[in-house]
């Protein structure tokens, strides 16, 4: 699996399963000899692509080493900068957009928000995850998805991301049986919080179960006073496309042939709401 560790004070994420180097989190410490050395390491391990989360006070770095912007959130710092999503390729066809997929996100797009008159059955429960779940979300993950880019199919690793407390697990009951999950992965210090991992076992969709559990998210981070939430989903995917559109998530940008999950490398889509700059798209 691939691996997080520090690259100076900065936290990265890499290995071959995603054939990348993905800067996590910068330290401004880091600036601008990072560069240099987020290369060395791509060229030293063969690695396609380096994607970072990169403040907009660095951008100018950034470019200058030949990153591109692909995708950004406004409002992702507790200062109130943006973060700008920095890629660099080394194999020029990794940097392309399949454009049949494009084209058909285009049009999920373009739709613009549909109202949700679906009503949420009194047979399914919602509720946190603890970690007595943990083998059954490990269970529900391995039915879900072929690949994942972190091991969310070790009931270890998620009672390790639960116990650090910067992740909080959403799972949907129907009786006894756990058959949809997400999370919330936090951002304390600049309030923002990422909400992914959405899976839902394939005998219970068409129920919205994927939307009901980002509303019960969205609740609760709100309460908690954060201030930006984002996700990074499949560009293929129409269904998780159109539930963070008719939420109410603006379009970010395209992270392109960036992430390992189900089964091969797919470009991803980046959706954000601020709560604080846009009140109106509140739930």
């Amino acid at each position: 699996m691939d691996k997080v560790e520090k690259l100076g004070q900065s936290l990265i994420h890499h290995g071959s399963e995603n054939n990348r180097v993905y800067l996590l989190k910068l330290h401004s410490d880091d600036v601008p000899v990072i560069t240099k050395q987020l290369e060395a390491l791509a060229l030293q391990n063969g690695y396609t692509k380096i994607i970072g989360k990169v403040p907009m006070g660095s951008l100018a770095v950034f470019e200058a080493a030949g990153y591109r912007q692909e995708a950004h959130i406004p409002g992702f710092f507790e200062s109130g900068d943006a973060v700008a999503f920095m890629a660099k390729y080394f194999d020029q066809f990794r940097s392309v957009v399949d454009q049949d997929e494009k084209a058909s996100f285009d049009v999920w797009l373009g739709e613009g928000i549909r109202k949700n008159d679906y009503s949420f059955k009194k047979t399914f429960n919602i509720a946190r995850i603890t970690m007595a779940d943990c083998g059954k979300m490990a269970n529900l993950y391995q039915q879900v998805f072929k690949s994942y880019p972190f091991p969310i199919f070790d009931p270890e690793y998620l009672k390790e991301t639960i116990q650090e407390g910067q992740v909080i697990y959403f799972g949907v009951w129907a009786g006894a049986e756990l058959v949809g999950l997400s999370s919330a992965e936090l951002d304390r210090g600049n309030r923002n919080a990422e909400m992914t991992d959405f899976a839902v076992l394939p005998s219970y969709r068409g129920h919205k179960l994927a939307l009901y559990l980002l509303q019960e998210m969205e609740k609760e981070m709100t309460a908690e006073g954060f201030r930006v939430l984002y996700t990074i989903c499949r560009l293929k995917s129409p269904g998780m496309n159109k539930t963070f559109i008719n939420s109410g998530y603006r379009f970010g940008g395209v992270l392109v042939n960036n992430t390992q999950i189900a089964g091969q490398i797919e470009s991803m889509n980046v959706f954000y709401k601020n709560i604080e700059v846009w009140p109106e798209f509140n739930i």
